[in-house]
């Protein structure tokens, strides 16, 4: 069974990304931008992805799923993948660079300054930049500081070619000031913009004139660090204070990559792979002058409005626009579902707000995943603990990268009389859940949730997302059951309308699958859509080659990582895959299947990857309204049309776009927005 290694997918889609800053129908900042979420994509990579191979080597395994060798020679691999890649990146960044340029914006640096410019920089130099750095002096008598992971560095180097010595120092560029400083220039001249590297650069001799040089020069580094967490299982300890020791750990992770500046000196690279104890290989990548471009996702717009993607205001729900009663009752009535970010998650906020208030709510039970940092969402469960309401919030601590945030939310929660609760030993909490109940005389009423996404107000402005609300109470039952999971991690309850891993998700999946490979057995039309953000699973894979092979067809629409190889010969010669990558994330996971006569619609917060159906609590929910399915259905459709942002998966990876089967031009999410639109008139 022929599959892709999950490790080179995940760089055929940052492939993807970096694709985008090279397309000319994107706004040029955008297409800078995507330079950042490539560079954030990769520092992700690195601290993860390469750090899991690195182990793989560390414990001496042999093999690698999907990949024809070692896992020391699979690393070797990503690194041609990285530098060919950064060539890409390089010429995608002096492409658009040129293209400014030809607008009358420059990007400046400190040997192009004009005496004016000059004196600006020295200026905004002492004033902003000078009293956030601390300059450390390298020597061997002292020992190597801890670097930051992700932090970004200049490598000084002072010669004395006289005394024949050479001083090195380290210069840490700060993050807490911004990246992009824009000169002042006269009215109508070109406008100059500056990196503060490049401020510092300038203004080194200032920095280090007690010292005598001939020649100073400074060459950007960075390390990143294994984002593994290693938790304590002091059993004298509490699950908060293991996972803030393991937070703490983790800055002195094992370093996964030293990316630095090509031009730099030898004997600088060479001092500082021996301070850091690197050796070259896998993870010694050369780049260009500038790193952490992560920063890049803030570069400046100059106030050109055709510069950026016209922003599309939320828009309002049909069910929802003119409502003249409350959004609870209005549930208790009929499903709603609200779709990110072409619909306002304002009324998500508004449905726990109007719960916090609601004298016949009795309880309120929410899990969270990720949350905003100023979260409205968090101050609408304050709000219903201090009105009496019974609220439970089951937080993971485990999110990766925002453990040091949901630890601050638990504390908060609970000094506001929330009863909070961190989860399930060993199994991540991915669901994405409330559950809303209130009492009317002796009658209980039950409103439910069940999203793709987080309850996180920044992310719903450019995730694509969907939200059930609903009152069915075969499957507020269900989600209930669920929560009390959360509470007694030994009930092990039946589900007969939810998927749930890691409990029945996997035999449900393969029933209705084999459903369809009954129906192509029959010579009826058989067919499975799949969106998801990663398929990875191997044994869910070879179910759809099995279904493949019986004569099922399968569109795939996979964001990220996809392990199956579509269009083998007797293998999977009936699925095609397509992913795209666009002004928004697409996150949102659907599932179809036509079932004959009966179409099958799901939502889910699961990717098909092992971890999702066997290591974390995950829910997918059936579709049974038509109103809805028909929206999931405009959804699928849109994506399978896509000719604009849609690159095609196939043996050779190689991201062509998807051949049109329209005449016109046509991206899924521009027209998944104009529909929701449509349906308000």
């Amino acid at each position: 069974m022929k599959l892709f290694n999950r490790e080179l997918s995940w760089l055929s889609f940052n492939e993807r990304v970096l694709q985008e800053s090279l397309d000319p129908s994107n706004p040029i900042v955008e297409r800078i931008r995507f330079l950042g979420i490539y560079s954030n994509n990769m520092d992700e990579f690195y601290r993860v992805r390469a750090a899991s191979v690195r182990r793989l080597i560390l414990i001496g395994k042999k093999t690698v799923e999907g990949f024809n060798g070692t896992p020391t020679e699979l690393l070797a691999a990503i690194k041609n993948v990285v530098i060919d890649q950064q060539r890409t990146f390089a010429l995608a960044y002096e492409k658009i660079l040129k293209e400014l340029k030809q607008l009358h914006i420059l990007q400046t640096d400190e040997n192009h300054l004009n005496d004016e410019e000059q004196l600006f920089t020295q200026s905004f130099f002492r004033e902003r930049v000078r009293p956030l750095i601390v300059p450390i002096m390298l020597s061997d008598k002292i020992a190597f500081p801890q670097l930051k992971d992700g932090g970004n560095y200049l490598a000084v180097r002072m010669t004395n070619f006289a005394k024949s010595k050479t001083k090195y120092a380290l210069i840490e560029i700060p993050a807490s000031c911004s990246r992009f400083i824009i000169i002042p220039t006269q009215e109508g001249a070109p406008k100059k913009l500056i990196l503060v590297d490049d401020i510092i650069r300038f203004n080194l001799k200032e920095i280090f004139s007690i010292f005598s040089y001939d020649e100073i020069k400074a060459n950007a580094f960075k390390i990143t660090r294994d984002a593994e967490l290693e938790v304590d299982e002091d059993i004298s300890k509490s699950y908060v204070e293991k996972m803030q020791d393991s937070i703490e750990m983790r800055k002195e992770g094992d370093t996964v990559r030293f990316v630095f500046d090509a031009a730099m000196p030898i004997d600088v690279l060479q001092y500082l792979m021996d301070a850091l104890k690197l050796k070259a290989g896998g993870n010694i990548i050369p780049g260009g002058k500038y790193h952490n471009f992560k920063d890049f996702m803030e570069f400046p717009s100059f106030g050109e409005k055709q510069f950026t993607f016209k922003p599309t205001k939320p828009l309002s729900h049909p069910q929802l626009k003119d409502l003249d009663t409350s959004l609870l009752k209005h549930i208790l009535s009929e499903d709603v579902m609200l779709t990110f970010p072409f619909q306002s998650f304002q009324y998500i906020i508004d449905v726990l707000r109007e719960a916090a208030i609601d004298p016949k709510v009795v309880s309120i039970k929410i899990n969270l995943y990720r949350v905003a940092s100023n979260s409205h969402i968090i101050n609408a469960l304050i709000s219903a603990a201090q009105n009496g309401v019974k609220v439970t919030a089951i937080i993971e601590l485990k999110a990766r990268f925002d453990e040091t945030n949901n630890i601050y939310w638990s504390n908060v929660l609970e000094d506001n009389g929330v009863n909070v609760l961190f989860g399930i030993p060993n199994m991540k909490v991915h669901s994405k859940l409330f559950i809303i109940k209130r009492k009317t005389g002796n009658k209980t009423q039950s409103i439910a949730h069940i999203g793709t996404g987080n309850f996180h107000e920044k992310t719903a402005k450019i995730y694509t997302d969907c939200s059930l609300l609903t009152a069915n109470p075969s499957i507020t039952r269900e989600v209930e059951k669920i929560f009390k999971i959360f509470k007694n991690n030994i009930d092990r309850s039946v589900f007969r309308e939810l998927l749930v891993s890691p409990f029945n998700i996997r035999r449900k999946l393969n029933a209705m699958i084999d459903r369809e490979i009954e129906f192509a057995k029959k010579g009826e039309e058989a067919h499975i859509i799949i969106k998801l953000n990663n398929l990875v699973d191997s044994k869910i894979i070879k179910k759809l080659y099995e279904a493949s092979n019986a004569g099922v067809k399968i569109d795939g629409i996979i964001r990220g990582i996809c392990a199956l190889v579509p269009g083998i010969p007797k293998q999977s010669e009936n699925i095609k895959i397509r992913s795209i990558v666009g002004q928004y994330l697409e996150h949102t996971r659907i599932i179809y299947f036509k079932n004959g006569a009966d179409n099958k619609y799901y939502i889910s917060s699961a990717d098909w990857m092992t971890r999702n159906l066997d290591r974390r609590i995950e829910v997918t929910v059936p579709i049974y309204d038509p109103k809805v399915q028909k929206d999931l259905k405009f959804m699928l459709d849109a994506c399978l049309m896509d000719n604009q942002k849609a690159r095609e998966i196939d043996v050779t990876q190689s991201n062509k776009n998807v051949k049109s089967v329209v005449k016109t031009k046509y991206s899924a999410q521009v027209e998944i927005y104009k529909y929701f639109k449509e349906k308000l008139k």
